[in-house]
């Protein structure tokens, strides 16, 4: 047994098959994100859902899934990421399957909340033994490149995939789906993923640091989540937002101070990875944003069936996994802080051109161009942004890393949610106040949503100057890590419209 798994090359039948069941774990994660959209009107008819209750779907998810998941990866270090992922993937299949049998909204978001406490098990585990399992330069950078692409095209294939469930068994199928791939899952990653023995130095668990973490993460999420409805100036709102600042403040305060933190302070003094953290949060906060307005866009405007709103993601799909194998080779000749801002700045050329959409636009002209800057732009800073946020962390913090980049993701994602919706909020009820017809001011909502989402990504563009320029050379030999066992303690460092 070793503590991390075998390294292995994409050279080999083994390595192909251990990234296929990573990257599969990691599409069930990201699709489960976006499946229930174009299924919630079914959702709230058949539910009993109200307007206002509805946005908890997508967002009981999003919450546990940001909330749980720098726990799940300190797990992964603590337990071993295949105990982890197995448990993760166990949830995840369970709760899905109680969620489309559910008779009513209650047990609903409770399945869902369920499916994103499994998710974040699944995720950083995932993550971790990607990395370092294919430790070649070479085979780490298509690996991560590859991951990348699975984790920008699943959004977008999860529309698909629920518009055709919705108009084909029925909407209750995009929550069946799930436990028929766990059960595939978990054998899998019986038979192909060693036991592994806990990465992390001790087995000592910081309890208080978990429940301040977990704590001040769920109510952040929760109040960036619910923002948009409360009103950003409700004294509700700036209670919660400032309870989860206490919270994580006291977090920070006893992880200086514990013997073995959950979160080693020390991993902040690896080169580039704070800002390729922030670099994620900001730009996927302005980039994902799109799925969101874009299908309110298509159905609520333009008449589009759940089917069709979900098949005009499909040329994004292909552009999204076309141009993160482009971004994945460019990683080794100009390195992660190009591609990222080379990727941030053309997927905001391509939100801003969608802003641009006319009430009675057509797909062709009015959002296919804009889709596919878009799905180019985001291909690229996936692939960036994962290999600078992991490069140099050695794989006794390695599902750490993955957590903290991951739980990046999930914030921006509730946070571009949150100020966007509100963005277009505004300028939907200004316009009704002054008479102007729904759909004009539904689109004209959408419209300031998307500008604001590239200001976004222009700003993670030059976050990215900041990032570790992440440049290997393939031919570069690499001495083995060594065991964290061996090696001395450092102290730590100081919705919707």
């Amino acid at each position: 047994m070793t503590t991390v798994p075998p390294a292995l090359t994409l050279r080999s039948r083994r390595g192909r098959q251990i990234l296929l069941l990573l990257c599969a774990v990691a599409f069930l994660d990201f699709v489960d994100s976006s499946i229930t959209n174009v299924a919630l009107p079914h959702i709230l008819t058949a539910l009993g859902f109200t307007a206002q209750s509805l946005q908890w779907v997508p967002s009981a998810y999003m919450l546990t899934y940001g909330g749980f998941m720098l726990l799940g990866g300190r797990l992964a270090d603590l337990l071993g990421r295949r105990n982890v992922m197995i448990a993760g993937t166990a949830i995840v299949g369970l709760s899905s399957l109680a969620g489309g049998f559910a008779g009513n909204e209650g047990v609903f978001i409770a399945a869902r909340l369920a499916q994103g406490l499994g998710a974040a098990l699944m995720l950083p585990a995932a993550l971790s033994t990607l990395t370092t399992t294919f430790t070649d330069p070479r085979d780490r950078q298509s690996a991560l490149g590859v991951w990348a692409a699975i984790a920008g095209l699943s959004s977008a294939v999860g529309i698909l995939l629920g518009g055709v469930l919705t108009e084909g068994p029925g909407w209750r199928w995009v929550m069946f789906v799930n436990p028929i791939a766990c059960v595939l899952i978990i054998p899998t990653v019986l038979r192909l993923l060693p036991r592994d023995l806990p990465a992390a130095q001790t087995s000592r668990f910081d309890v208080l640091g978990s429940v301040l973490a977990t704590g001040g993460m769920l109510l952040l999420v929760f109040a960036l989540v619910k923002a948009p409805d409360q009103g950003w100036g409700a004294t509700r709102t700036w209670l919660e937002l400032a309870g989860a600042a206490i919270i994580l403040a006291c977090f920070v305060v006893v992880e200086r101070y514990a013997r073995d933190p959950i979160l080693p302070l020390s991993i902040f003094r690896v080169p580039g990875l704070a800002a390729a953290n922030l670099t994620g949060l900001i730009g996927f906060a302005g980039m994902l944003s799109i799925f969101y307005f874009l299908t309110l866009y298509m159905q609520t405007v333009r008449g589009y069936s759940p089917i069709a709103a979900g098949a005009a993601y499909l040329p994004l799909t292909v552009a999204i996994g076309f141009s993160a194998g482009i971004g994945a080779k460019l990683l080794t000749k100009v390195g992660s802080r190009a591609v990222i801002c080379a990727g941030a700045v053309i997927a905001a050329g391509g939100l801003l051109l969608l802003s641009r959409v006319p009430v009675d636009g057509s797909y062709l002209p009015d959002i296919l161009p804009g889709l596919l800057l878009v799905a180019f732009g985001v291909g690229p800073v996936f692939v960036g942004v994962t290999s600078a946020a992991n490069a140099g962390v050695e794989p006794s913090r390695a599902g750490l890393a993955a957590a903290i980049l991951n739980s990046s993701q999930q914030l921006g994602g509730a946070l571009g949610l949150a100020i966007f919706s509100a963005v277009g909020t505004a300028r939907v009820h200004h316009l009704l106040a002054v008479h102007t017809a729904a759909h004009e001011a539904t689109t004209s909502g959408i419209r300031y949503a998307l500008t604001a989402g590239a200001a976004f990504a222009i700003a993670a563009a030059v976050i990215a100057l900041t990032t570790a320029n992440t440049h290997e050379d393939p031919n570069e030999v690499h001495e083995p890590d060594p065991d964290p066992r061996t090696e001395p303690v450092q102290p730590p460092a100081a919705a919707g419209f």
